[in-house]
């Protein structure tokens, strides 16, 4: 395997803290070329001290001062960077193989469409760039030339569940099985939900992510997401893609083909296996996960999500067969609410409210250019933001 030149954006989030693990194990095959991060000053610089990348790119010109500040004191020769153009100029960089896309909701998706354009090897884990971008997305990757491997758990387990010729998916496939853990709260009454803390809505049972992604499994919009991603994804009808819960977390997901045979990925809940799948593609590399012992697993159990429950997991089915951008309208609504509920000024179950809300509140209307989709994303949190003032009122 040729060594290959990987930026990481987003890399002190839980997905790029989980690719340094695996290509730390791996040197010999990759080097780092760029980190970026957001906030997290003294994380990203214990990160530029193992890796010793070429480029960090910090959103804000703040934090860029203060890690520049820490570099320049331990003598290190990376060059620090800020703003959203830095961040896509280390994304496209000609000297680049791959790029891992971990930065997280739609502030993702202009670096991820700057390497989909330059024709990068993409690996995709933020969902909110097909979300939002859709079909103007995918046409930069193929435009492009890129590869787009998706990282999503879920994701990685289709894509390693479909035939290898792509053109045969189509043809071959009857429909695809998402899997979802059910959250924290699948068992709890729906009416017992307008109590949950911000806490209890992080602490997700099997997996271990970031405070935003772990609020979207407690209500399901996380696979809402995902739905809308797979259909983009894997070029598959809304109607064609299923939801099951499946606590367990051991089947990743399924692929039926015409015939009724099912193929699934296995794996434990570890996000090392699609990163570690993705960044040696077509290839299989060691990822440090533990590998499953069938005999000691608990019995695997599947049921059908209670929309009760988690109501706003429909809600992907009804933007997908809208006009073109009404799925960025949800995402934008989402990370609104999300954001509300994290810093405490609405209740865990009026996130639905807020995106039920702003879906419908909308005009529907064709977005069918990046600006476009950013002009819709715009206006959509805007009017979220209203609904969760009134809202906390």
């Amino acid at each position: 395997m040729n060594k290959q030149s990987v930026t990481v954006l987003g890399s002190t989030g839980s997905i790029g803290v989980s690719t340094l693990d695996v290509m730390r194990r791996h040197t010999d095959c990759y080097s780092v070329f760029a980190l970026t991060a957001s906030t997290q000053v003294d994380l990203i610089l214990a990160q530029i001290q193992e890796h010793h990348p070429l480029f960090a790119v910090m959103a804000s010109p703040i934090h860029a001062s203060m890690l520049a500040d820490k570099v320049k004191t331990l003598g290190l020769a990376t060059q620090v960077l800020s703003g959203p153009k830095a961040i896509c100029d280390v994304a496209c960089d000609e000297r680049v193989d791959s790029v891992m896309a971990a930065i997280v909701g739609a502030a993702g998706l202009p670096a991820c469409m700057a390497a989909a354009k330059s024709g990068k090897k993409l690996m995709l884990a933020n969902k909110e760039a097909l979300v939002v971008g859709g079909v103007c997305f995918m046409e930069a990757v193929e435009q492009g030339g890129a590869t787009l491997l998706p990282i999503d758990s879920e994701h990685s387990a289709i894509f390693q569940s479909l035939p290898d010729e792509k053109a045969s998916w189509q043809r071959r496939v009857k429909k695809i099985v998402l899997t979802a853990s059910g959250g924290p709260f699948r068992t709890r009454s729906a009416d017992s939900l307008r109590d949950v803390t911000p806490a209890e809505a992080c602490a997700h049972p099997n997996w271990v992510m970031g405070r935003k992604i772990s609020v979207d499994s407690a209500t399901m919009m996380n696979k809402a997401l995902e739905v809308i991603e797979a259909s983009f994804l894997f070029t598959i009808e809304p109607g064609n893609i299923e939801v099951v819960i499946h606590p367990q977390s051991v089947i990743h997901s399924m692929v039926q083909y015409r015939d009724t045979s099912i193929v699934a990925q296995l794996g434990t809940p570890d996000m090392r296996v699609p990163i570690a799948y993705g960044l040696s593609w077509p290839e299989r590399i060691a990822s440090g996960a533990e590998a499953i012992d069938f005999t000691t697993l608990p019995p695997l159990t599947f049921e059908p999500p209670d929309l009760s429950l988690f109501p706003g997991l429909p809600l992907a089915w009804q933007a997908l067969r809208s006009a073109p951008g009404t799925t960025a309208v949800l995402n934008a609504a989402n990370e609104v609410a999300v954001e509300a509920f994290l810093a405490g000024r609405i209740r865990f179950d009026q996130i639905h409210a807020v995106n039920f809300h702003t879906l419908n509140a909308v005009a529907p209307r064709n977005a069918n250019s990046i600006d476009d989709l950013l002009a819709v994303d715009l206006e959509a949190r805007q009017i979220a933001a209203e609904q969760a003032r009134e809202l906390a009122c």
